[in-house]
């Protein structure tokens, strides 16, 4: 026992003589400092991140959420459509889109036509460009968030044209719509363009992003035609239930978690507590504008037609959430109910508008992105003294019309080469037969039936 306690002694005065020899070499080195942009910039690029991070998860609330939208013969086409467009939009906006939209704008109306480097990303930044601010930011987390934005677009466009568009032209469009469309009239408010020197103000995208798709599913959805025995002869329109309100409210849930990152990172910057605080209050302003959008529709259904709708209260909350992207900074907590509130009472109004009109959209995404995007943009001047009434609906409107006519454009050149619409037997069958061969609940035998 003596000679125990004796080798522990020695054992703990080894220790202790150890911990002195390395305090005294520490004491002789340099200790660590980090400056202060230094720390603003590990957050600023931490805040990118982790924002195109929560952006990118909202695919999988687009997937979702069409694949519980549309019939249980097409929901394997959905899923395709959602992982294909995500991967083009990346692609393209690598070879054209960045530098479209952000390189060289200076006032104008349009970037450089080249591809995507780090070493660009760095010079426009060092340049005082209109993104980001603190100490700077990395590259390539600017280029991550950026480019999660670019498929939100493409999957406006996905469900309302979903069960009867074929496969190919639709990722066609998708091509032009990432690689030209989005970006050229981006470039014109985010990339320094002329928008952005009238005074135009859309904070995280209710018409660069939200608007922009929906004029896009509009146009495509009027010259697609709608889906085959949605509208009889005699004005009657016939309900298509979609196969699972489980999967249509997960994917809901999924978007409302993942605007947090579309809304609280394009403050931008992360590097000082005013940022913070930011983000912050930007984070509790759009949790409440999608209760604002849920509760309104809920309301409003229930008067109008003594039952809650699930589809509408679903949709609620996203045009909550769309109609708060224009500005999440500047309201409160009772102007953002109120202005997500009222995004909610538009889906509800449009949607039966849009079946009198026989425009068929299949989850309701011209309600929720196109009209919800509108208000929100028209919405900014009631907070934000700093913008006006006047050149928010010159934005609006100038980027309206560019769609329109680009997606036109692209729309019918499509239809009259390739062709966009399934035939009446494929649709019937569904087109997970169909077109991708694959069904997505196999065990159910769709077949001949029109589930």
């Amino acid at each position: 026992m003596t000679r125990v306690k004796q080798t522990l002694t020695l054992l703990a005065g080894a220790g202790l003589a150890s911990m002195a020899l390395t305090g005294a070499a520490f004491a002789q080195e340099e200790p660590f400092t980090q400056t202060p942009e230094e720390t603003a910039f590990i957050f600023n690029t931490l805040l990118f991140l982790l924002g195109g991070i929560l952006v990118m998860w909202m695919a999988a609330g687009f997937a979702m959420l069409e694949a519980g939208m549309v019939r249980t013969k097409n929901v394997a086409m959905q899923c395709t459509k959602n992982i294909s467009l995500f991967a083009i939009a990346g692609i393209m906006y690598y070879l054209v889109g960045y530098n479209l939209m952000y390189a060289g704008v200076d006032g104008g109306w349009i970037g450089s036509l080249s591809l995507w480097s780090p070493d660009d990303s760095a010079a426009l930044a060092e340049a005082g460009a209109t993104f980001g601010n603190g100490g700077g930011y990395a590259a390539s987390s600017d280029w991550f968030f950026q480019m999660v934005f670019v498929a939100t677009a493409a999957s406006i466009v996905s469900g309302t044209l979903a069960e009867r568009i074929k496969l190919w032209p639709f990722l066609i469009f998708t091509v032009v719509l990432t690689g030209f469309i989005y970006p050229i009239q981006g470039a014109w408010q985010w990339g320094g363009g002329w928008l952005s020197e009238m005074g135009f103000s859309d904070f995280a995208g209710s018409t660069i992003v939200h608007s922009v798709g929906g004029w896009a599913a509009l146009v495509g959805a009027i010259i697609l035609g709608a889906r085959h025995g949605k509208y009889g002869a005699n004005g009657e329109i016939n309900p298509m239930p979609g196969s699972s309100m489980p999967l249509a409210t997960l994917g809901t849930f999924i978007l409302w978690l993942g605007w947090f990152g579309f809304n609280g990172a394009s403050q931008l910057a992360l590097g000082t507590g005013a940022d913070a605080v930011a983000v912050s209050n930007i984070f509790a302003n759009t949790t409440m504008a999608a209760a604002g959008g849920v509760v309104a529709a809920m309301v409003l259904t229930q008067l109008l037609y003594t039952k809650v709708d699930l589809t509408m209260a679903l949709n609620g909350a996203l045009a909550g959430l769309v109609s708060i992207t224009a500005e999440p900074l500047t309201p409160g907590i009772g102007w953002s109910l109120i202005i997500g509130g009222l995004g909610g009472a538009l889906v509800v109004v449009a949607v039966p508008l849009l079946d009198k009109l026989k425009i068929d959209d299949v989850v309701g995404a011209i309600p929720v992105h196109l009209l919800a995007g509108i208000w929100g943009t028209m919405a900014v001047p009631i907070t934000n003294s700093g913008t006006s009434f006047a050149v928010q609906a010159i934005g609006v409107a100038s980027i309206g019309a560019f769609v329109i006519v680009a997606s036109l454009a692209f729309w019918l050149a499509l239809r009259f080469t390739i062709g966009l619409r399934c035939s009446e037997e494929d649709e019937v069958l569904g087109l997970d037969k169909a077109e991708i061969g694959l069904e997505a609940y196999p065990e159910f035998g769709t077949g001949s039936k029109a589930y």
